[in-house]
């Protein structure tokens, strides 16, 4: 049955998918800004539109994993579910702030985690969606690094004895327009996929669609809509620190980057892994960097970045927990 709560937070489910396409603008432009391949209003736009059309490319594995493994489908009663919202919103806007690029995607996993936790206790949590997050964590910044790093050192071998650099970087500055575009796909269809998880568990809990229904195209639509718009507003504080601060980017470079994680995010959003787009363009960044010189990674500035990645899912965690405790005591 449709009630006025349940609008109610899918419109803050919503909310959260705008400000995670606002918070992870960076991911999408960082590079082919900070290379001025293109200018920040025609970048964001780009990625927008990418954003949003990638669920004509991707399936929703990565919705299904959100919405029936991370935490029981019983437990996410309405309540729960906006006291999750609320803490990942709250822990994005603290991050970006800061100009922290986090991760979105890990703040509404820690934020369901411990409003589910706060309702029904640690039993209410899925072990095996969170097996598989828990380990990506880890691996989807190391396979951007590698990848990042083996891709720029095989353009360049390939390239070494190319005397025309000039004309070689606008041929890059083009690559580095498909390489953005393929970065948007990716983060388009992960991302926005997330908050089509928690919607179709909600719809799930309060018996509009039934246990075994696949995410209705409303659903679909509509996230992938919000998290378009999130994009197109832009977050320009992380930009700062994605583009510039970690190291400094050439169109070969940032051509590099993306392209690694593009390729990283088309395979997990095929095999349903929710992965942090975030963490993923991240180690791209620095495996392309540590193809000049390690010096040329500014290692405390990603030493920065680490440690607000560690602490993303208890802190979202942690928010959301109190928020339902409040709750309860009203």
């Amino acid at each position: 049955m449709v009630t006025g709560g349940l609008v109610f937070v899918v419109a803050i489910a919503l909310a959260f998918d705008f400000f995670n396409g606002f918070h992870d603008a960076a991911n999408s432009i960082a590079t082919v800004v900070s290379t001025r391949v293109l200018t920040p209003k025609i970048a964001v736009l780009w990625a927008a539109f990418f954003n949003f059309v990638a669920f004509l490319v991707f399936g929703t594995k990565v919705a299904a994993t959100i919405a029936k493994d991370v935490v029981q489908p019983d437990t996410l009663t309405l309540a729960v579910v906006f006291c999750g919202l609320i803490g990942a919103i709250a822990w994005d806007i603290l991050t970006w702030w800061l100009g922290l690029p986090t991760s979105s995607s890990h703040a509404l996993i820690g934020g369901m985690a411990g409003a589910a936790v706060a309702h029904a206790g640690w039993d209410s949590l899925g072990a095996a969606g969170f097996q598989k997050i828990a380990v990506f964590i880890v691996l989807s910044p190391i396979l951007g690094l590698l990848l990042g790093f083996s891709i720029l050192v095989g353009v360049m071998w390939a390239f070494h004895r190319y005397r025309r650099v000039d004309r070689l970087n606008r041929g890059f500055r083009r690559m580095q327009l498909v390489s953005a575009a393929a970065f948007s796909l990716g983060h388009g269809g992960n991302d926005a996929q997330k908050t089509m998880g928690v919607i179709l568990a909600v719809l799930i809990g309060e018996k509009v669609v039934s246990p075994t229904a696949s995410v209705p195209l409303w659903v679909v639509l509509s996230a992938q809509a919000a998290i378009a718009l999130g994009t197109a507003a832009g977050g320009w504080r992380i930009v700062r620190t994605m583009g510039s601060r970690i190291t400094k980017l050439q169109p070969v470079g940032g051509m590099s980057a993306e392209s690694a994680a593009a390729a990283t995010l088309f395979f997990t959003a095929h095999a349903g892994i929710p992965v942090s787009t975030t963490h993923t363009i991240t180690g791209a960044i620095v495996g392309v960097g540590m193809t000049q010189r390690l010096s040329a990674v500014r290692w405390g500035v990603a030493g920065r970045v680490v440690w607000a990645w560690i602490l993303t899912i208890p802190g979202a965690f942690t928010v959301s927990w109190a928020l339902f405790q409040l709750i309860k005591l009203g």
